[in-house]
């Protein structure tokens, strides 16, 4: 098994902690994994994208310039790494800033889901990215929901750990979406 995913949007939407927390998750799932993040120096406001690499044999490179899926929560970030994706890979993009049609492939399976507005919903705006994951867990099988949950507690800072029952809701909420369609 190789999966890998890109996963951009921008700064200070939690795209780097998706990225770390997936990565942990494959790793206490027993695989090997690789997280590469970048981001511009902007910060909040810039860009932010992350590589993870999840393989049940070691892995040569952090480096994908055709990963099989792509975790997109803004318009910049779509127009930029839709096209890489690869023929039949998966896409989950953030429906509160776009629309299909933004992603200019139809050879996909793609879930837009309202992340933004869904993290509203649920009370807190930030955890949009959340939502995300929660539907590419869903969508794509890679690791489970449950050991994504375990693993959270040990990716939230100290000082956010106040927030780890509005995130595994997010997370929760996130592949309902997928699940029900809504």
């Amino acid at each position: 098994m190789y999966y890998d995913v890109m996963m951009a949007g921008f700064g200070g939407q939690g795209i780097l902690m998706i990225g770390d927390l997936l990565a942990l998750t494959a790793m206490n799932e027993g695989r090997h994994t690789t997280w590469m993040p970048a981001y511009g120096v902007e910060m909040r406001g810039g860009t932010a994208n992350c590589t993870v690499v999840i393989s049940d044999k070691r892995i040569g490179s952090p480096i994908t310039a055709r990963p099989h899926s792509a975790v997109i929560m803004s318009k910049p970030a779509l127009q930029k790494f839709a096209p890489r994706v690869r023929p039949g890979g998966v896409l989950v993009a953030n429906a509160s800033f776009m629309k299909p049609e933004d992603a200019g492939r139809d050879d996909l399976q793609s879930v837009f889901i309202p992340a933004v507005d869904l993290a509203t919903e649920l009370g807190n705006e930030r955890t949009a990215s959340m939502i995300a994951l929660g539907a590419y867990i869903e969508k794509t099988g890679v690791v489970t929901l449950e050991d994504a949950v375990a693993a959270l507690d040990s990716t939230l800072p100290e000082k956010r750990k106040k927030l780890l029952p509005i995130n595994v809701a997010a997370l929760e909420r996130g592949r309902d979406f997928v699940r029900n369609g809504k």
